[in-house]
């Protein structure tokens, strides 16, 4: 048996230093790698994106065997198909502690190798980014290499072909791999996905430049040039499918075996020499090499700790949000058909997978394209339809624009479900969802609200789906809830009407906390310790964002000594801030503590951890309050 390889890859280095034949051992060796430190092998695994670096070992061999990182620039598209790159890069001994607190980053990061030249999380940046790049090597007359790595799903997302329609203009040398494995997170939808799958399955396009170029020669022989390239297109146009990319000015390649290493280095090779931007398309398998992740390839793109014979995880019996979200859509369906799903490429990840079974016809997966899904929602709502938008706190970000000009402007009746609202957790910074609260608030027309449990949960879909006289927000955390069962029948929410779960124990009630949504819970705990200490607290579920419930936050602020807010957002201009905000304008100078995220993007990290860290716990409040809380207590009795 030949001594194992991958524990002398210390640096791109060692892999050119490699005989031809040891590749594939190689590739072998990473593999079981994945598997291992991702599965429950390793004690202290969070699990990761499994199924997508196992299809890209050999295009990541083979690119680090060509080009010489950091000098040459790979900017991968999204990143989380990076694994491989961070093994070969110098962070070998450190990949156990991938995705978790402290630990190697599950994206690439720019602070955490010089190998890793751009830092992403969201999919369409690597090609304008990548560009970018190619254009400033140019400015400064230098000689690296840029090669960009999408894979097909980023197509779908129209900012890559804002790069594409830019890239022949600006540079000369520049090289795009298309991924084409048919996934995103799920099964890739539309046009685009068509288009390239028309391209791999075509058995007249190899060679087609070739081919083409003989055809047009021998009609009209060598001198007219130009309207010889013109010829050229229409042959092709005859024999192949559409010719996108070179319509676009670059030349085309492929599709070839992604999984065919000596193929890929001799290809790169000769790309290296071309002085016209290039695209590479690959045919790889998602999951390839593991069969547990080749039958569930939707399960095995991103999943925590599994058993690594079966591919088996834990579930629980306790819906997540995502699922209760999708079930319940679905059933209001049932009587409601003015009621669409809209989503952009994450019909399981926001659980509208429900949503499609039962109402095939009325649910809309548009891609990678968070803009013209909200778009798309708008003109759906000027036609009377009630069309609910789903797409993660962070993705939503992308749609700003659309969410003030075409939604609210005009004062459109789209429901914008925003999964994933409040700390992501192992997924890190570009994942969090801390900022929709700061991005919506200040949004004239639009209403936002966040539940304090599945029940509640239930009941703002409810209003949701019963309000039509303009746009309205729901934020909801990732996972499972409390576990609180949800009612036969929902009803509706007063919009703007706060809920008071405990009015406080004894008079004068001295501190009132407001726990947005599922800080509500710590509200309760950190409400419990003053009562400990004789201070009688009040606790309130405000429910709505916007409108604030001014009534009550007034009516507690002129009664108590210190008002807390709770919420699962940064601080800066969050919920605490619009209580703070009127507070002033109603000039009432009770004392504020706010209970928050900090101004920085949070790391990567369980959500218990992170919490403690920053200052996100009951005992954090407490403390807060106390050194808020004056010596003599001047608070008034409630009524």
């Amino acid at each position: 048996m030949s001594e194992p390889i991958l524990p002398a890859i210390n640096s791109p280095a060692d892999i050119k230093a490699l005989d031809d034949a040891a590749l594939s051992q190689l590739a072998k060796e990473v593999r079981a790698e994945l598997i291992s430190v991702l599965s429950d092998e390793n004690p202290k695994s969070v699990g990761g994106h499994l199924g997508p670096n196992l299809g890209v070992i050999e295009l990541t061999i083979a690119l680090h065997r060509v080009f010489e990182t950091p000098k040459d620039k790979l900017v991968f598209d999204v990143s989380h198909q990076a694994y491989v790159h961070k093994l070969f890069t110098g962070r070998r001994g450190r990949f156990g502690t991938i995705r978790q607190h402290g630990g190697l980053n599950g994206f690439m990061l720019r602070t955490e190798s010089e190998h890793d030249c751009y830092g992403a999380g969201h999919a369409g940046t690597a090609l304008s980014a990548a560009l970018g790049m190619a254009v400033a090597r140019d400015l400064r007359g230098s000689d690296e290499h840029v090669v960009c790595v999408a894979g097909d799903a980023a197509f779908t997302c129209g900012v890559s072909y804002e790069a594409l329609n830019n890239a022949a203009e600006q540079t000369k040398r520049f090289i795009v791999i298309l991924n084409d494995n048919e996934w995103s997170i799920d099964r890739n939808v539309g046009a685009i996905a068509r288009y390239f799958s028309k391209i791999a399955t075509s058995p007249m396009y190899s060679g087609i430049h070739d081919r083409a170029a003989k055809l047009v020669e021998k009609v009209l022989g060598k001198r007219v040039k130009d309207f010889a390239h013109r010829v050229e297109t229409s042959v092709k146009s005859l024999i192949a499918p559409s010719v996108l990319f070179e319509d676009l000015g670059f030349r085309y390649y492929g599709p070839i075996d992604g999984h065919d290493i000596n193929l890929l280095v001799r290809t790169l090779e000769f790309l290296k020499t071309q002085d016209k931007p290039v695209v590479l398309h690959i045919k790889t398998i998602k999951g390839r090499g593991y069969a547990p992740a080749l039958e569930q390839p939707l399960k095995f793109h991103g999943l925590g700790r599994f058993e690594p014979k079966t591919g088996a995880t834990k579930s629980s019996e306790t819906p997540t949000y995502s699922e209760l979200f999708g079930q319940t859509l679905a059933k209001f369906a049932e009587t409601n058909n003015k009621i669409v799903a809209i989503t952009g490429a994450m019909p399981s990840g926001t659980g509208l997978v429900h949503f499609a079974k039962a109402h095939p016809g009325r649910y809309f997966d548009v891609g990678i394209a968070e803009e013209h899904a909200a778009l798309f929602a708008s003109g759906l709502a000027c036609e009377g339809f009630a069309p609910f938008l789903a797409i993660y706190s962070t993705f939503m970000q992308r749609a700003y624009d659309m969410i003030i000009h075409d939604i609210a402007l005009q004062n459109l009746p789209v429901r914008l479900c925003m999964d994933r609202g409040g700390l992501s957790g192992d997924d890190g910074p570009t994942h969090h969802g801390l900022f929709d609260i700061g991005y919506l608030r200040h949004v004239p027309n639009l209403i936002h609200m966040q539940p304090k449990d599945e029940d509640e949960f239930v009941d703002m879909l409810w209003t949701m789906a019963h309000h039509n006289s303009g746009p309205i927000a729901i934020r909801y955390p990732r996972g499972i809830g409390t576990g609180v069962q949800p009612k036969a029948q929902p009803k509706l929410l007063e919009i703007g009407k706060a809920e008071v779960i405990k009015h406080g124990s004894v008079q004068p009630v001295r501190v009132a906390i407001l726990g947005l949504g599922g800080m509500c819970e710590m509200a309760g705990a950190a409400a419990a310790m003053l009562e400990e200490k004789g201070i009688s607290t009040a606790v309130i579920n405000p429910r709505w964002i916007k409108p604030l419930d001014t009534q009550i936050v007034e009516f507690f602020a002129r009664s108590v000594d210190v008002i807390c807010t709770i919420e699962d957002h940064v601080l800066h201009n969050g919920f605490g801030c619009a209580v703070i905000e009127h507070l002033a304008d109603q000039r009432i100078t009770t004392p504020v503590v706010r209970v928050g995220w900090p101004d920085q993007f949070v790391e990567h990290g369980s959500v218990d951890i992170l919490r403690k860290q920053h200052g996100l716990t009951a005992g954090d409040a407490v403390k807060k309050i106390l050194a808020a809380l004056p010596a003599e207590s001047g608070a008034r009795s409630i009524a």
